[in-house]
């Protein structure tokens, strides 16, 4: 988070490249237009190399044979994707976007360390206007009621995960 501050900052290597272009210096992290799809980038990029692997071993898992069988029924590409790439990967698909779903609602880090919730709250989570709550502003009831809040769709969307899981055993 902090090496991506330095980036994006205004006088940082990103914008330094994009004046090449003609681009002059964004506020990438200080514009509430921009800061919100600037942190859900961030986001995705750390991600990123944890989903590709998953997908990678779910891609590896599915039988040649079953290609096979497409390809000796006349299926083309689409076909043997859509009847079995797409089909074979759901499992892992539903598992990584559950798992996504539960990391990107916790994220805290990357948002207190880029933005800070701001600017105007446009990156504001629920763990950062807790945190807020909390030590800010002292409202410690407000602040428990809302990390509460936290834990219980957190447990639900672990309950929904582990369920998938069960499912495919």
């Amino acid at each position: 988070a902090v090496l991506w501050r330095l980036l994006l900052n205004p006088n940082g290597v990103i914008n330094y490249l994009l004046s090449f272009v003609g681009v002059g210096a964004t506020e990438w992290l200080s514009d509430p237009s921009l800061a919100l799809g600037t942190v859900t980038f961030i986001n995705i990029w750390a991600g990123y190399p944890f989903f590709m692997v998953s997908l990678l071993a779910g891609l590896q898992g599915i039988s040649a044979d079953l290609y096979e069988a497409a390809r000796v029924d006349g299926a083309n590409a689409w076909q043997r994707f859509t009847a079995v790439t797409l089909p074979n990967l759901k499992p892992v698909i539903i598992s990584m976007s559950l798992l996504d779903l539960i990391w990107t609602s916790q994220q805290f880090a990357l948002i207190w360390m880029t933005t800070g919730g701001g600017p105007i709250d446009a990156t504001e989570l629920v763990s950062t206007y807790t945190y807020k709550l909390a030590f800010t502003k002292y409202e410690f009831g407000a602040a428990s009621t809302a990390a509460v809040v936290v834990l219980v769709l957190s447990m639900i969307l672990a309950v929904f995960y582990v369920r998938h899981q069960r499912a495919k055993e």
